[in-house]
């Protein structure tokens, strides 16, 4: 059985790139019962809306209810600090959806790559823990 998962990645980025390889090397290795058929997902390309961050956000942390959306950005990113969004308190709801809307409008804000497998999501950094989710049966 060909198990599905996907791979948000950015193409310039390095780590994506690794991520993307060992992927690729995963599958080279495997028998067809074993593959994996990895959907790539550009998301500066492709920009994800509030309701899928909100779920890969439940996939990364399964045991928080309202993770906090900081863990999935890229905090170093010069428009995290230019729209002072570290100013923000990820525990208020208001605040919370702030930051969602502004992954969805700045899609650069976002962390990567991630990987996404059977309900499971772990952001590669680095790319090797993608693995985590390779290991583990359906």
């Amino acid at each position: 059985m060909t198990h599905k998962a996907t791979l948000y990645h950015n193409p310039s980025c390095s780590k994506c790139r690794t991520a993307y390889s060992l992927l690729e090397e995963y599958n080279a290795s495997h028998p067809p019962s074993e593959k994996i058929d990895v959907h790539f997902v550009e998301y500066l390309e492709t920009p994800l809306d509030a309701p899928k961050i909100e779920e890969i956000l439940s996939m990364l942390f399964p045991n928080e209810d309202k993770p906090n959306p900081v863990l999935m950005m890229r905090t170093s990113n010069k428009e995290f600090g230019e729209m002072q969004l570290d100013k923000l308190d990820p525990l208020d709801a208001s605040q919370r959806q702030v930051l969602i809307e502004a992954m969805v409008k700045m899609p650069s804000l976002i962390e990567r790559p991630i990987f996404v497998k059977d309900g499971r999501a772990v952001i590669a950094r680095p790319p090797d823990r993608l693995f985590e989710l390779l290991e583990k049966e359906a």
